[in-house]
């Protein structure tokens, strides 16, 4: 019988570990990341905003068959210099995809669809290998699982989401595999193959800064590795791994300097020699640059790198002298209690620094993390991560290591929104190691409970903690389901035909969030796009006058029912009290005889029309009369007639293409987004010029405007309104610099043609002038002008 029992045990230990066998593991986590991934290119637009801008400069500089730096359909009225924003990495990795795909008939569309989808995977089956490495087939299945089908991770690596920190975290996770080869590398004999494998994420940390401008974490990361796997070695009397640490750290130096090397070809990131950010440090920091070129390089290298390598050169020289445990403790505690003492004292000094540059802005992606984020983050897995520290009672040196990626990690995700993405490597692979930790912790437990036959209690642990990843997987899968984009055939619709119908240069104003649609469907230059603008914000809300419209070259505005629901963050971004501008939206209820109704929460709007309307507000209990209401139907916008006597500032609006109604106080009401949007009554510097009748508007604002074209060969610039005196002419290289700049007399002229001679300038800005003020701006690439004409 006991023979029989064991037997059976064995069987079930036996079947356990075939599950997990590296061959069925990978094609299940390969096959379950993909499709979780691939699931959006169901839908038909891409996801979020950004990837729109990508898209469009890809495919630009893919028309022009070289990577152009500067860009004239953005950030109207002065275009956009690409070599300011994300390194070449980030533009080139989707095209040569396409390259390689568009002989089997994969669209450029779709090719930068998967992208994102390639690398996160990739980052999936690279924290499979090292896990793997570094303690075992179980452990690596789970932590892979874990990240594969966690939406954190998934969010930002999967189809039609293009964005630069999935690159990092790839390249990061590269990075932890050299480690985790050296690391597991045990024969004597092969100790200088083991130590090269450190070259591995010196290399790729320097990689990292080809494809995101904020790709400065991984140096934190790896730094943080380097002295956490020291700090162990030292602490468990393992100092040959000491020295892995001191070359980890070293290898750091080679990032540096492959980093910089890349920025001077490809461009820098976000705190490079060329950005404000990067001088506005460099001021604060009071140092020049010279050899380096980015203020984080810098600094780390000084400030962090070499400090930390003379520190592990000290640890590896004390462990020679020092082997009691106990007083090695007390080295390490007494070394974190200086550095808790430090943080404690420049706390302070560096959180001002910081709230003096990153401004406050009412996105939701720089929003501290709250416990709902974290939970359609990482669903199960996300409180599992306690499980991780179980490993502390035999600490091993791999736990030392990973304990240095949480440090940095997790506190990333708690800050902002936007991190939880970075913090999911951390939060899978804790989850993972800690559920196996926790499973053989209780097995031990349970091994002495004489009552219950083994084999039945290792089932049932089985059973119980298998749940856990299935629970994630399913939470993961929902979430993304739930995704969809925010771009619509409404907004394609609109900016496809205010490109078709509009000139070159001409600029256009609507809320920053659509901006890059405006880019990539139009090819105009909206004046916002990719963050918040008080200066749009407050124009909606009739802050800014119309010279400062001219001032900045405007010539459409738009206005939209997306816009309408974003009032909130319109008042944020603009700084007026919410209080002030009241508007609500309301959506359809339905019909109850021939009255009708739209609710929202405690407010209902009821409608009976007649010769003259019957319309009521309920808010909340009290009857309210508006004291105008207009009504958009397929004919257009119509004032009407109401009964009874209006007894509120209230404005009423009904749309009823769409089934949706807006209520708002006189001051909301008089606003030019409320004006333009909902009703016929506004400025008669505007003129309608496109209009789905309800959900996109577009408006033509007239002024005294200039229309790019060409005639002949010639590039010719004409003046409707002709009231300006002046035009100047500024002329600029593909790199950004200003090689030509002069003013015209065009007093009476109707017309100008651009001189041939403009010392090889490839764009060219002008300013439309009359007595010192400003009439038209605008930007164009000379060659683009020349090819459409």
């Amino acid at each position: 019988m006991e023979d029989m029992k064991r037997r059976a045990v064995e069987r079930l230990r036996d079947v356990e570990e075939r599950i997990f066998e590296p061959g069925w593991a990978l094609l299940l986590i390969t096959s379950v990341a993909f499709a979780i991934r691939l699931l959006p290119m169901r839908f038909k637009y891409l996801l979020g905003y950004d990837p729109y801008f990508h898209l469009a400069y890809i495919r630009y500089a893919l028309e022009k068959g070289e990577w152009v730096n500067f860009f004239p359909y953005a950030i109207g009225p002065w275009g956009f210099q690409i070599k300011l924003f994300h390194p070449l990495g980030l533009w080139m990795t989707p095209a040569y995809i396409y390259k390689f795909l568009s002989p089997f008939g994969v669209s450029l569309y779709n090719s930068f669809r998967i992208t994102p989808v390639i690398f996160g995977v990739l980052t999936v089956l690279l924290l499979y290998f090292t896990i793997l490495r570094l303690y075992g087939k179980i452990e690596a299945f789970l932590s892979a699982f874990f990240l594969s089908v966690s939406f954190g991770h998934v969010f930002r690596s999967m189809a039609g989401y293009y964005r630069g920190d999935n690159y990092m975290l790839f390249w990061y996770a590269l990075s932890l595999l050299g480690i985790g080869l050296a690391l597991s590398l045990k024969d004597p004999r092969k100790e200088r193959l083991r130590l090269a494998f450190y070259i591995l994420p010196g290399l790729s940390a320097g990689f990292a800064s080809a494809f995101w401008q904020a790709y400065y974490p991984i140096f934190g990361i790896l730094l943080a590795n380097a002295l956490l796997l020291s700090v162990g070695a030292f602490l468990l009397r393992r100092d040959r791994y000491i020295l892995d640490g001191l070359l980890l750290a070293v290898s750091l130096i080679l990032s540096v300097f492959t980093a910089n090397w890349i920025g001077g070809r490809l461009g820098y990131g976000m705190l490079g020699e060329n950005r404000w950010l990067g001088k506005k440090l460099a001021e604060v920091m009071g140092f020049h640059f010279s050899v380096i070129k980015d203020a984080f390089l810098f600094i780390f290298l000084k400030y962090a790198l070499l400090p930390s390598i003379i520190a592990l050169l000290l640890l590896l020289l004390l462990s020679r002298f020092i082997d009691d445990r106990r007083i090695r403790i007390g080295v390490i505690g007494a070394v974190l209690l200086t550095f808790a003492l430090l943080f404690v004292k420049y706390y302070g000094t560096f959180e001002g620094f910081l709230s003096g540059i990153f401004v406050q802005a009412p996105i939701t992606e720089t929003q501290r993390t709250g416990l709902k984020d974290w939970w359609e983050a990482y669903g199960v897995s996300g409180f599992l991560i306690p499980l991780f520290f179980l490993r502390f009672r035999k600490p091993r040196v791999a736990d030392f290591l990973l304990l240095g990626t949480l440090t940095v990690l997790l506190p990333m995700a708690l800050i902002w929104t936007r991190f939880l993405f970075i913090g999911s490597f951390a939060v899978a692979f804790m989850a993972g190691l800690g559920l196996v930790e926790c499973y053989r912790l209780l097995s031990r437990i349970t091994t002495s409970f004489k009552r219950i036959p083994e084999r039945y209690i290792s089932l049932a642990l089985i059973l119980i903690f298998m749940s856990l990843p299935l629970a994630s997987a399913y939470q993961g899968t929902v979430r993304t389901l739930s995704v969809k984009p925010f771009m619509n055939e409404h907004w394609e619709r609109a900016l496809t035909y205010l490109g078709s119908h509009s000139s070159i240069n001409d600029v256009v104003l609507t809320w920053w969030d659509q901006g890059h649609w405006v880019t990539y469907y139009a090819m105009r230059a909206p004046v916002a796009q990719g963050g918040p603008s008080r200066w749009v914000a407050r124009y909606y809300l009739g802050l800014v006058n119309e010279k400062s419209l001219m001032n900045l070259g405007v010539d459409y505005v738009i206005v939209s029912y997306d816009t309408i629901l974003q009032f909130g963050a319109v008042l944020e971004t603009a700084g007026v009290p919410p209080s002030q501008y009241v508007l609500i939206p309301l959506w359809w209820s339905g019909t109850y005889g021939n009255m009708l109704m739209f609710s929202n929460g405690p407010y209902s709007l009821m409608a009976v029309p007649g010769r003259e309307w019957n319309v009521k507000l309920n808010a909340g209990g009290r009857i309210l009369i508006p004291r105008e209401t207009f009504v958009e139907d397929k004919k257009g916008i119509h004032r009407i007639p109401i009964s009874g006597t209006p007894n509120s500032d209230i404005y009423a609006y009904m749309n009823l293409n769409y089934g949706y109604a807006v209520i708002m106080n006189g001051k909301a009401f008089n606003t030019p987004l409320a004006r333009l949007m909902f009703t016929n009554n506004y400025s008669k510097d505007y003129r309608l010029f496109y209009s789905d009748g309800g959900m996109v508007k577009i408006f033509r604002f007239v002024h005294p405007n200039v229309i790019v074209t060409s005639q002949n060969g010639s590039i010719v610039l004409k003046f409707t309104n002709a009231t300006g005196t002046g035009l100047g002419i500024y002329g600029f290289l593909d790199n950004g610099t200003l090689v030509y700049k002069k003013w015209f007399n065009v007093k009476g002229k109707s017309e100008f043609i651009l001189p041939e001679n403009l010392n090889g300038s490839v764009v060219v800005r002008y300013t439309y002038a009359k007595k010192g003020q400003i009439l038209d701006r605008g930007v164009f690439r000379i060659e683009d002008v020349l090819e459409k004409n």
